[in-house]
Formats: structure tokens, C-alpha cells, sequence
């Protein structure tokens, strides 16, 4: 793999971050298969993270203190990675545009809502560009974003399941009027993979 990027304690992002960049991350679990989940990292100085539950990634930064932030542009790749287990042999996906190595450090816990959440500090350690993109903007992919995040959601104490369904069917509506066919098809994941 080419690595664009640079090597050591002090490397840099691949990429510039700013407000929340939605990523795609992929942290080694005790059965030697990388697990892939949706991360949104808060720009900064450093950057950071949250997980929310006792989801595998947060066990998998404990147990490796470590994971692969991954930008993509592909969202089916972002769908299955939020809403699925979806566990690979390599640890940077074949849809990634760019990746950063990162360390991760707990910083902070506490609980909203009755869910447990957890807010980390990432470093990049190693970094890479992969593809380089003319990028375009699509109202469809900023739609399935926000369903994984509603269809996430549903079933947790603190959020509204009624409210969070007439969210997934205004996105639904933004992807069918605005989206191509990736977004129908990671549309189409979402329902699958959620109570939806």
C-alpha cells in the first residue's frame, strides 16, 4: 500500500478535518477480524471521537489502543459499516479514499440518556492517500448519513421512535428525488439492517 502520507509520532491527518467528518473506522477484534463501524471525528486540536454503548469499536480501542479512520465516498460502505457487523481480513477498506493510523486515548465518560458513551482523543501515526477525487457534491449521500444516524437510534431511550421514523422518510424521499443509485441501494441497507 503507497503511503502519501507521513510516518512517525507527528503525522498528519490525510486530509483537512472540519465540524464532525464522517468516517469510517476499523479496529482489530479479538477474533483477529477488523471490524468496520461508522465514526465521526470532531475536528480539533486534537481530534476526537465518541462512542456510544458498548459498541465493538469502544471494547476494541480499549483492548488495541489503535484503529484505521477511513474516508470514503462510497455509501453502501458507510451504510453496512454504521448499521452491521461488518468485519474484514485487512484493516483498510478497498473503499477508501484515505486513511489515518490513529492512537486512540480515552479522555472522557459519561452518560446521556441512559446510554454509556465514551469520547476519545485521536492521533495520527501513519497516514495515506489513496485516490485522489474531483469531489461532487450529492444530496443523496448526506441523507443516507443522517438515516444511519436516525435508524441508529431507534429503540434507545432519550430519542423518539415516531420523530426518528418521519426523519427516515423525509431522507427516504431526499435519496429517491436527489440520490443515485449507491444511495438507493445504501437506503435499502439501512432498512435492512435496522428496525426501520
Amino acid at each position: 500500500m503507497s503511503d502519501d502520507g507521513d510516518d512517525g509520532d507527528d503525522a498528519d491527518w490525510p486530509v483537512p478535518l472540519s465540524g464532525v467528518t464522517e468516517t469510517v473506522v476499523t479496529t482489530l477484534g479479538p477474533n483477529g477480524k477488523w471490524n468496520a463501524a461508522a465514526l465521526g471525528v470532531f475536528a480539533g486540536d486534537p481530534a476526537t471521537a465518541t462512542t456510544w454503548g458498548s459498541t465493538r469499536t469502544r471494547g476494541n480501542f480499549h483492548r488495541q489502543g489503535e484503529g484505521y479512520v477511513q474516508f470514503v465516498d462510497d455509501p453502501v460502505v458507510f451504510a453496512d459499516a454504521a448499521l452491521s457487523i461488518d468485519e474484514y481480513d485487512d484493516p483498510v477498506l478497498e473503499a477508501a479514499c484515505a486513511w489515518a493510523r490513529v492512537d486512540a486515548t480515552s479522555v472522557e465518560t459519561g452518560t446521556d440518556a441512559g446510554t454509556e458513551w465514551e469520547r476519545w482523543k485521536l492521533e495520527p501515526v501513519e497516514s495515506a492517500v489513496l485516490e485522489r477525487t474531483v469531489p461532487t457534491i450529492d444530496r443523496g449521500f448526506g441523507a443516507v448519513i443522517e438515516a444511519t444516524v436516525a435508524a441508529s437510534r431507534l429503540g434507545v431511550d432519550g430519542y423518539d421512535d415516531d420523530e426518528l421514523r418521519d426523519r427516515l422518510e423525509y431522507f427516504a424521499d431526499v435519496v429517491d428525488r436527489a440520490g443515485g443509485q449507491r444511495e438507493r441501494t445504501a437506503l435499502e441497507r439501512v432498512r435492512t439492517h435496522s428496525d426501520w
